[in-house]
């Protein structure tokens, strides 16, 4: 009777497994994504910035949320904030700002809602910070002129606060003058006049019910500032500099501007690394910020594996934290008590890590395995209360909130934005290792089952490959136009996922490897991949296939120059001439640091990592998406992959994406559109065929 029980409740529990519906693409792509979360220094409130799609406005809603941590009320604050902007609590936690349109719920007859207009009746051009009031409702709508800010910051009192914005050192005369002579011609690398930022401090009274607001000039600026930090303790706002072709590291960097003599600018880095994240410690006299460290030509080689660092404003010493940690940080928070809390990236994985001072190792916290992306802690020294964004191979994203940093596995979830998705079929998932024969190279990826056949044998292989080369795959579910292994699942593929040589959270020397080798050492670590699951009879060798965006991209156009495995391929953003790519796109350092110089200082390098010099040797049919405006990797590589392809008969589609860049935020559906027809290729060009023996490697 107990052996009859058992099989009766296995079978029950299977079947309800197996219930759950199929995951749909349209699913897939209607989930939240939690671009911010930031805890009010009490601990009561939680601001969380989400992007979902508003398919019928071809957009997306950028909806600012206001929480409060016992879980008793949510406020929607506005759907339409300006996502470059992250807000920021005041001193006291009773307001915040925000940069975008007003709060949804006002009218015009909400007593509560007041505004300061400028002298000019025509507002249609004017900006404006908002800031509001989690005590009394307040709204207050600051208008500051016609400049867009790009960076907000408070001052170490509610009354007051700092921004920059494009500067108006020029007059109008000289922009006219520029103008008459100019018309609309651009003078590559000559700035116009009012290129800069100008450092702004507002400074806000009420009193008997009225509202007054004083704009003062602090200082101008000859570079662009993407954040600004106010220090009481020093007297100093700090900033970061920013170029829009970061062709120098220098060009981004950490200054002060010191209130007791503002003529001066105080240059605080000289690192050449990319600096961001601003944040203050408990004590007031430190500055930390995370670095992208990039090697330029003829100098040592930097980790590019993501790092924490705090400056003493008191005497310019520059300190790394977690210097014993071998992975990538990803995320941190000021402890209040003292110290920080890291989110570190180790293989697969993100956990929470605390690090009490500089001179102390860094310590793991319990918590649940996947990927914890955002961190946020309160000021209170009483509780250590934290809000974090969490998912897994089997959990979607959403955001969670502890009183006490000790309690983190039993977080509770402030959200339930993507509960539809923790309802679907979603594909098992193990860790798959092989080695890499050429120096015996242990390379680790993820293989994303398809539901109801896990760890089945013979199955058809997609190989999807992550950005990069300094990106990673993780154990999360992040819906998105380039991670989209579970839903190619879901349609019947196995997946794989590489974290191939350069992928971060495997050491610095895995990183420094694809020096000079940059698609060939990757490419050939997944190839023994493809080769290892062959030999394992986990894949069927007549149904190969490989994609990726950016980074992976790249490799999908250098791989199907190298073998003719590959059943299709589906590449996005993927450079096929690197010399040209060098020359053309926003971030010429970072693709020189791994080429190990210059297209004229190692020629042999660029000519041999570059697809289009091999590209009479591709067979494989390859789908070619690209956004229009791309600037990263610019869409001439694209063009120029599928007019070569087309001229040597190979079948080849590129789509073209308008008003699209980088990262494909402009339109929802373009994400939608383009994964629907990778999967579309996928399914026409997956055919049986034969293995001969220009497949060996």
């Amino acid at each position: 009777m107990r052996v009859y029980l058992f099989v009766i409740f296995t079978l029950q529990c299977y079947t309800s497994i197996r219930a759950h519906p199929k995951l749909t693409i349209d699913e897939f792509f209607n989930a939240t994504s939690f671009q911010s979360v930031s805890l009010s220094p009490n601990g009561r409130h939680l601001l969380v910035y989400t992007r979902k799609p508003a398919w019928d406005s071809n957009s997306y809603d950028n909806n600012l949320w206001l929480y409060e941590t016992d879980g008793s009320k949510k406020e929607l604050i506005t759907t339409q904030y300006f996502a470059f902007m992250e807000p920021k609590w005041s001193p006291s936690g009773d307001w915040f700002f925000y940069y975008g349109n007003d709060k949804v719920t006002t009218n015009s007859t909400d007593e509560r809602v007041r505004y300061r207009h400028s002298s000019n009746k025509s507002l249609k051009n004017q900006h404006k910070i908002h800031l509001y009031s989690v005590t009394s409702g307040e709204l207050l709508s600051i208008d500051i002129g016609k400049a867009t800010p790009s960076a907000l910051t408070w001052s170490d009192s509610d009354s007051s606060l700092y921004f920059a914005a494009q500067s108006t050192e020029s007059t109008e005369d000289a922009d006219r003058l520029y103008e008459a002579e100019w018309k609309d011609v651009i003078q590559y690398r000559r700035r116009k006049p009012n290129y800069g930022s100008v450092i702004q401090r507002i400074d806000i009274k009420r009193k008997h019910g009225k509202l007054s607001v004083k704009i003062h000039c602090i200082k101008h600026l000859d570079f662009i500032v993407t954040e600004l930090l106010f220090v009481a303790s020093e007297h100093k706002v700090v900033c970061i500099s920013y170029s829009p072709i970061i062709e120098t590291l220098s060009e981004i960097e950490l200054y002060a501007i010191d209130f007791l003599n503002t003529s001066s600018l105080i240059r605080l880095t000289n690192s050449k690394l990319f600096e961001y994240n601003l944040k203050l410690s408990t004590d007031g006299k430190h500055v930390f910020f995370l670095v992208y460290p990039v090697r330029l030509n003829n100098e040592n080689f930097l980790s590019m594996q993501g790092r924490l660092y705090s400056i003493d404003l008191t005497n310019g010493q520059i300190e790394q934290w977690g210097k014993g940690f071998q992975g990538s940080v990803r995320d941190y928070t000021i402890r209040s008590e003292g110290g920080v809390f890291i989110l570190g990236q180790l293989g697969t994985n993100v956990h929470v890590y605390t690090q009490l001072s500089v001179l102390e190792n860094v310590c793991l916290l319990s918590g649940w395995h996947g990927s914890y992306r955002s961190i946020s802690s309160s000021k209170s020294k009483q509780y250590s209360s934290v809000a974090v964004t969490y998912s897994s191979f089997e959990q979607p994203e959403e955001v969670y909130f502890t009183k006490h940093i000790d309690e983190l596995p039993w977080a509770k979830p402030l959200t339930h934005e993507n509960q539809l998705l923790s309802t679907r079929d979603l594909p098992r998932t193990k860790l798959y290792r092989w080695s890499n024969p050429e120096d015996n190279r242990t390379i680790e990826g993820i293989l994303h089952y398809p539901p109801g056949k896990f760890e089945h044998k013979n199955l058809p292989l997609f190989v999807l490959m992550h950005g990069g080369p300094t990106g990673a795959s993780l154990n999360q579910l992040q819906p998105s136009f380039d991670t989209w292994a579970p839903l190619a699942a879901t349609e019947g593929w196995l997946v794989l996922e590489p974290n191939f040589r350069g992928s971060t959270g495997y050491g610095d020397k895995f990183i420094d490897e694809v020096l000079c080798e940059m698609l060939s050492r990757t490419g050939k670590d997944i190839l023994t991949g493809v080769n290892s699951l062959v030999n394992d009879g986990i894949v069927d060798p007549t149904r190969l296939n490989i994609g990726g965006y950016s980074f992976g991209g790249f490799l999908t156009n250098w791989l199907i120059t190298q073998t003719t495995l590959f059943s299709a391929a589906v590449s996005g953003a993927g450079a096929s001439e690197l010399v040209s790519m060098w020359g053309t796109t926003d971030f010429p350092t970072y693709g020189a640091s791994f080429m190990c110089g210059f297209p004229w200082e190692v020629t042999e390098i660029y000519k041999k990592e570059s697809a289009m010099n091999n590209l009479n040797k591709a067979q494989t049919p390859i789908l070619i998406t690209t956004g229009a405006k791309e600037t990263r990797v610019p869409a001439d590589q694209s063009y120029m992959l599928e007019r070569g392809l087309t001229y040597l008969g190979v079948p080849v589609k590129l789509l073209l994406f308008p008003d699209e860049g980088h990262a494909f935020s402009s339109n929802p559906w373009h994400g939608k559109i383009k994964v629907r027809e990778e999967l579309k290729w996928l399914a026409q060009y997956d055919h049986l065929r034969s293995v001969g023996a220009e497949d060996v490697l």
